[in-house]
């Protein structure tokens, strides 16, 4: 696995490279936005670890550039950890967000399962991984969802979301639900990641679809529009 590390503080990048090589994972250095730009042109990754406050092009931008051709985890490693600015990395498409100083822990663990969603065989036959609703069809293999035989580009708690609707498509989820289900950890009550992931889903389907599939159950929570 490839991993391109975004960070201009010489010493947090070569840790984070330090540690991933001896995870067994292959680590491309970049220090700033542009050089990350530049990298990605050149070679092919499964994951980036970016860092928001760069010379050059900011991380901000880079994340945007990135999402508009490129399907992989983006992971932000950032000393920026308010919640506004969470928020907004989530909304611009990263997929998990840690925040300096960090666990070294921590860092492989979320490497881990976020490599674990974005994970695909290529010996699987694809049509026996399909899942089908209306106008919606995911492949849990390939992660990839198409609307009215568009593709759209998912995150990858997006697309868990949207899988876990489509799997139970009678059911309603409480966002405690939502929360342990997706992120596999207690809800501890902060509404704001769920409505999120929830916004930017429901945005990113409504632009081939006839109607709104998620349906808000005011008061409890959200379930598939049947």
């Amino acid at each position: 696995m490839n991993i391109l590390i975004v960070e201009d503080d010489n010493d947090i990048n070569k840790l984070l490279a330090e540690i991933l090589e001896s995870e067994g994972y292959n680590v491309k250095s970049a220090y700033s936005g542009t050089e990350a730009i530049m990298y990605l042109k050149l070679q092919d990754f499964e994951m980036i670890l970016l860092d928001l406050m760069l010379p050059g092009l900011g991380g901000e931008k880079v994340l945007l550039e990135i999402r508009e051709n490129k399907n992989m985890p983006i992971i932000i490693i950032s000393a920026k950890d308010d919640k506004l600015t969470k928020i907004e990395m989530l909304k611009s498409g990263a997929d998990d967000f840690i925040s300096k100083p960090f666990d070294i822990d921590e860092v492989v663990a979320r490497i881990e399962t976020n490599f674990r969603r974005y994970k695909v065989d290529g010996s699987i036959n694809l049509k026996e991984n399909d899942l089908t609703f209306k106008e919606i069809n995911l492949n849990t293999d390939t992660r990839i969802v198409t609307v009215n035989s568009k593709s759209i580009n998912l995150t990858s708690r997006e697309f868990d979301i949207l899988n876990l609707f489509i799997d139970n498509p009678k059911k309603v989820f409480t966002k405690s639900n939502l929360f342990e289900s997706i992120w596999a950890e207690d809800y501890m009550g902060d509404d704001n990641t769920i409505n999120v992931h929830i916004s930017n889903l429901r945005n990113k389907i409504s632009k081939h679809a006839e109607y709104d599939y998620i349906q808000t159950i005011w008061g409890i929570g959200y379930k598939l529009e049947v």
